[in-house]
């Protein structure tokens, strides 16, 4: 493969996708030559425009509703579904149709992301299809886009990484990968979206960062998109005279968005119409949910906009003249996204947990608190001594403290585009910190919400050839397997667990570790699973550290992996002894092997992607 001319930065997000490039041949040290691509996509059934931002929707019609040349693509002709803008305002007319929020079902632990589930209320006779599918089909949209504009630098002749949140976890990130694969990607890296909308205010301050940031700062990002919160904190050193940036902390995986926002506010407008004796059905409810969509991004972009029409499909035969009409006013978006998802909490506020029915109707696990403030103060918490250790931090950091304070926060993702939310989150932070009387962060300026992470994630391939800085960090996580003690069965006693650490926290990209001291016993001709455990917290534990107990907010169970060891000439059943090697690898993705410990098999331990319920 030949030098590659650009490095491609996508954005897979909940709510939309975007392509941008950094012109490699063009560009050099703090200078960079960028662009965003302009996304060809139908707008309306025949009409094809090109736009920054493509819709992350998916719409699957039914044969007889469009008529011939109505899907149709520069790249594509025959086409019988619908990507991007139109599938998001023809979903908002037939949601059953529409495949919405694919990114949060592809990180859903609790099903199998390979099923065909989305729709997921759909009725059977709506085809459907899968999570993994709807992201490789949002994938393979932008690569053709690339082509048709580019058809001297073809999209596999590219430096391409994708965007994935800071807390996906392995299962999440591999899949990640798999649909890009999928999709015609060859090769790619991924990179966390904080660390790619920081690269982003790098790269647009050609070379000021280094005024506005100092040795000793702590930069918290903060995510907030369609389907989730995102954080990550990021120290600020100073090495050989250079500034360098070192990512120390991640939060949660947090399922917490604007699509919850979206769905808070369809459900006060359900109420506003219950009180006029106007009942909605579940159909109605999904077309409200997308209308209030439109409403708040209008009403909190614009103060001055007192309120905003809502009209609600009707289900019979007068499909027009019996829609329901409404209006969203800017004192109820307010009022119920600032009291509801930003509130003024203390800092020793923490998210609220409720114990889960042992049924439930199928959907997406949504953060159970939707303070967003909440779930902050919670990570700022658990990391106050997160930086204690560091360099040039030693000393430096207060023992009593309740939270670690940042000094510097960048906002990034499209619930940010409104001040109103900055502010409100700003004003809450500072509040915890002249509580600790340290100083108040600032925010740094100049991030573009909807653009940031895939500008960032081209500059990042552009860092990755030896340009420019990097943000170091290695895995966000220690990884560990749980391990049950053989002991005789006691009624009513269950074995203890212990934890294996398998890769240490801030294990780096490309490199590899042998648990060498260790050895396990795998079968072979039948799939094995084990448990999956992380930190965020625990720094100190090396390869191979055995834990025999622990707290329980340091360690968070993630899901199993499994091995499923042909038996290569072995009788089935046998018991094979083994050794683990853990690769971060380049890609961004955590891979483990079983090694035999005699004749050198080698046997892939993949992440469960099932589900928990198979």
């Amino acid at each position: 493969m030949s030098e590659p001319r650009y490095s491609i930065g996508i954005d897979l997000g909940t709510t939309h996708c975007a392509l941008a490039y950094v012109d490699l041949a063009a560009s050099e040290g703090e200078n960079t030559r960028y662009g965003v691509l302009d996304i060809p996509q139908l707008t309306a059934p025949g009409a094809l425009e090109s736009l920054p931002l493509l819709p992350s929707f998916l719409y699957l019609p039914h044969a007889s509703e469009l008529a011939a040349g109505d899907l149709t693509l520069p790249w594509a002709a025959d086409q019988d579904f619908a990507v991007g803008e139109l599938a998001r305002t023809r979903g908002a007319q037939t949601p059953i149709r529409l495949v919405s929020s694919a990114k949060s079902w592809l990180c859903h632990p609790g099903v199998d992301r390979r099923a065909t589930i989305l729709p997921h209320d759909a009725p059977p006779e709506v085809a459907r299809i899968s999570p993994l599918e709807a992201s490789t089909r949002y994938l393979a949209h932008l690569r053709r886009a690339w082509d048709a504009a580019h058809p001297d630098a073809p999209f596999d002749q590219q430096d391409v990484t994708v965007t994935i949140p800071a807390s996906f976890d392995p299962a999440a990130r591999e899949l990640t990968a798999e649909a890009a694969r999928a999709a015609g990607y060859p090769t790619l890296s991924l990179l966390e979206e904080p660390q790619a909308a920081l690269y982003n205010w790098i790269q647009a301050s050609a070379g000021r960062w280094r005024k506005d940031v100092k040795p000793g700062d702590i930069i918290l990002v903060i995510d907030l998109g369609g389907g989730t919160s995102d954080f990550s904190l990021i120290a600020v050193l100073e090495r050989g005279g250079q500034l360098e940036l070192h990512r120390v902390a991640v939060g949660d995986h947090i399922l917490l968005g604007g699509d919850n926002m979206d769905l808070t506010l369809a459900h006060v407008v359900a109420r506003k119409l219950a009180a006029e004796g106007k009942e909605l059905d579940a159909w109605q409810m999904r077309a409200l949910n997308h209308a209030c969509r439109a409403a708040k991004e209008a009403l909190l972009s614009d103060a001055a906009l007192p309120a905003q029409a809502i009209v609600v499909p009707s289900r019979g035969a007068r499909l027009i003249g019996g829609a329901i009409r409404t209006e969203l006013t800017q004192a109820e978006v307010r009022g119920t996204i600032l009291e509801g998802f930003f509130p003024h909490v203390d800092a020793s506020a923490r998210p609220a947990s409720r114990t889960r029915g042992g049924l439930t109707q199928l959907g997406l696990p949504y953060a159970q608190d939707a303070g967003v403030t909440r779930h902050l103060a919670a990570l700022l918490g658990r990391q106050a001594g997160a930086t204690a250790e560091l360099e040039g931090f030693a000393g430096k950091v207060d023992a009593n403290a309740r939270l670690l304070h940042p000094t510097a926060v960048l906002f990034n993702g499209g619930v940010f585009k409104s001040s109103v939310l900055t502010e409100r989150t700003l004003a809450t932070l500072n509040g915890w910190l002249a509580e600790e009387n340290a100083e108040p962060a600032r925010m740094l300026a100049g991030a573009d919400m909807d653009l940031a992470v895939a500008r960032g994630a081209a500059y990042y391939g552009y860092v990755r050839r030896g340009q420019g800085v990097r943000i170091r960090g290695g895995t966000a996580r220690a990884y560990y397997v749980a391990i049950e003690s053989a002991m005789p069965a006691i009624p009513g006693f269950e074995p203890p667990v212990q934890a294996l650490c398998i890769a240490p926290f801030g294990m780096e990209e490309g490199t590899d570790a042998d648990l060498l001291a260790q050895e396990f016993g795998l079968v072979v001709g039948e799939p094995v699973h084990l448990r999956l455990l992380g930190s965020s917290v625990r720094r100190q534990d090396q390869l191979g550290t055995l834990l025999g107990a622990w707290q329980p907010d340091e360690l968070q169970e993630l899901g199993e992996i499994q091995a499923t060891l042909p038996a290569e000439g072995r009788q089935a059943g046998e018991v094979v002894q083994v050794k683990l090697r853990a690769v971060a690898t380049d890609t961004g993705t955590l891979e483990l092997t079983a090694v035999a410990t005699q004749g050198g098999e080698h046997w892939k331990v993949e992440f469960d992607v099932r589900g928990q319920s198979d």
